[in-house]
């Protein structure tokens, strides 16, 4: 049996560390473990309400605009404040902009590589590309010369040693299985996404001031004025621009994304079944579609238990809970307990070893990762469960047209879907469906400006004295990597206690008290392991996932040493 540790775990955000046991050829036993503190919650203790949404924001720098939803929602919640149609509509739009955004540059940028072997494409005919590529989508970029200047580009790279993040993978591996020409066509696909992804973002600059981390967000609606008149506001100019960035948008997920994702996976078809994992699933929903208390959700919520799509729960939010048996934490009321985010508390106590050390102490703690449960059970939460959800749930009517087409196209049928390729198939279907969406919230928009509607705000809870004295709240958002919570308690104006539970803490926790794993945890057994010493495999099932350590946990230092000295020209 051999023990395999595999730290950083790159092509994420944070810093992640797996080790599992292979044996026969496979995984038998892994173990996820983060490995930076989280420290946000305490340094939002004492502060303004409405401010908390700015601090929360930089939990992460890839995530950006989740946080500031979530908090802003959570206050929100708490004091009694509801937002205007405009800034919904608003809101809607610069979510759905991350998670499309976000969806393209994780498949390309983030996981591609691990199917996609770029030195193999150096081998490949220019015109067979081209063949592929025009069977598969009608994007014009597409002809035999294109091809071939992609192949030279790759090829000077390689001559010249300037590899860059091409630098050390595993070329060559068996697990690969693309053709030469499937290769060049996705390598050319990576290069094309880096130009859209900047191009797609540019909503955020429009409707929120700048990305990352959009400045527009308020309690109580949007700070971003609209008024046609004006031309410091939303304006009929500024609809034409985001008119046009969707359509962009929609173009490159429908005719590049979505296409390259079939064309990949008919070739890894055994990925169906392999990283199931937990087979629990929880939606929050989101994307209101219209105003109240109770709006109806784009997205719907939901739990999944075992895999059974017959039966769809309500979530029930009193149900969540968070665990640290395994996690480098303290609790007041004991170890072994589980609270309530909403009496949740952030007392860090590390008890691990010394880095650099050779290998956990599993019977330990051994993550700074909590361990969430919803009614105690491990719940994997992402687009797969989004998608899950809606699948069965009369969600978007598009969902189930786009994943019947999905395992058509493949040949597999419905229970494909509890897997790796499961996850990937479903952010390109969720980026497809909320591309598609952001067209009507742009013509909802400018149809409000055209009634001279221009409320962004809802000013009645603004001030302090309009709060109840002591209250709680929690705000939810469906980010791009799955079920967001944050929760606030709120005493004479300012934050008691604040606790978030992200999606990475739900999907890469460790084992809870009864031992029982975490998401990452289950679906890396059974994982097929060819070379120990290059464990693409491995990368695979984690890299589906889309981690985001820095979501779960922050950098501190105690000691307040200078890292590095910054000289701004």
């Amino acid at each position: 049996m051999a023990h395999i540790v595999v730290d950083p775990v790159t092509r994420i955000e944070g810093h992640l560390r797996v080790e599992a046991e292979v044996d026969g050829g496979a995984v038998k036993e892994a173990w996820s473990s983060s490995t930076m503190f989280r420290g946000i919650e305490l340094i939002l203790r004492g502060r303004d309400p409405r401010d908390a949404w700015a601090f929360a924001q930089r939990i992460c720098g890839v995530c950006t605009t989740v946080h500031a939803m979530a908090s802003i929602r959570a206050v929100e919640n708490a004091i009694g404040a509801v937002p205007p149609p405009n800034a919904r509509l608003i809101r809607n739009l610069i979510m759905a902009a991350q998670n499309v955004h976000d969806h393209v540059v994780h498949f390309y940028h983030l996981h591609a590589l691990d199917w996609v072997d770029i030195m193999s494409a150096l081998d490949a005919d220019p015109a067979k590309t081209s063949t592929l590529a025009q069977s598969i989508s009608d994007w014009p970029l597409s002809s035999t010369s294109y091809f071939s200047e992609v192949r030279g580009r790759i090829a000077r790279f390689v001559q010249r040693g300037q590899l860059g993040i091409f630098a050390n993978g595993y070329w060559g591996h068996p697990a690969y299985r693309l053709p030469p020409e499937a290769n060049l066509m996705a390598a050319a696909h990576y290069l094309e996404a880096l130009d859209f992804q900047r191009r797609f973002i540019k909503i955020h600059a429009i409707l929120g001031g700048k990305n990352p981390h959009p400045q527009s967000f308020l309690v109580g609606g949007i700070a971003t004025p609209v008024d046609p008149d004006s031309q410091s506001a939303l304006n009929m100019d500024t609809i034409a621009a985001l008119d046009a960035l969707v359509a962009d948008g929609l173009s490159f997920v429908s005719r590049v994304y979505l296409p390259d994702v079939l064309a990949i996976a008919s070739h890894y078809k055994d990925w169906a079944s392999i990283g199931a994992g937990i087979g629990n699933y929880m939606a929050y929903g989101d994307y209101p579609l219209n105003d109240g208390a109770n709006p109806q959700l784009l997205q719907p919520a939901g739990v999944i238990r075992s895999r059974d799509l017959t039966d769809i729960e309500t979530v029930d939010r009193t149900k969540i809970t968070e665990q640290i048996a395994h996690s480098w934490y303290d609790y007041s009321a004991g170890n072994d307990a589980a609270l309530n985010p909403v009496n949740g508390e952030t007392k860090p106590n590390y008890t691990g070893p010394k880095p650099p050390f050779q290998r956990l102490d599993v019977t330990q703690k051994y993550s700074w990762l909590k361990s969430p449960r919803y009614d105690g059970a491990a719940m994997e939460v992402g687009p797969l469960a989004r998608m899950l959800v809606a699948y069965k749930a009369g969600g978007p009517a598009r969902v189930k047209i786009l994943i019947d087409k999905v395992l058509s196209t493949l040949g597999v049928g419905p229970e494909a879907l509890f897997s790796t390729l499961g996850r990937i198939a479903a952010r390109a279907v969720e980026a497809q469906v909320l591309v598609e969406s952001m067209d009507g919230w742009v013509r909802d928009l400018a149809e409000n400006m055209a009634r001279r509607d221009y409320r962004v705000q809802d000013n009645s809870k603004w001030e302090p004295s309009s709060w109840p004295r002591d209250c709680f709240g929690a705000g939810f958002h469906e980010a791009p990597r799955g079920a967001l919570g944050h929760w606030v308690h709120i005493n004479n104006g300012s934050i008691v206690n604040y606790q978030c539970v992200v999606p990475s803490t739900w999907n890469a926790g460790p084992r809870d008290a009864l031992g029982h794993p975490g998401p990452y945890e289950a679906a890396l057994v059974g994982t097929p392991v060819a070379k120990p010493e290059q464990p693409l495999e491995i990368l695979r099932t984690l890299h589906s996932f889309d981690p985001c350590m820095a979501c779960g946990v922050h950098v501190v230092d105690a000691t307040k040493r200078e890292l590095a000295r910054v000289r701004v020209m």
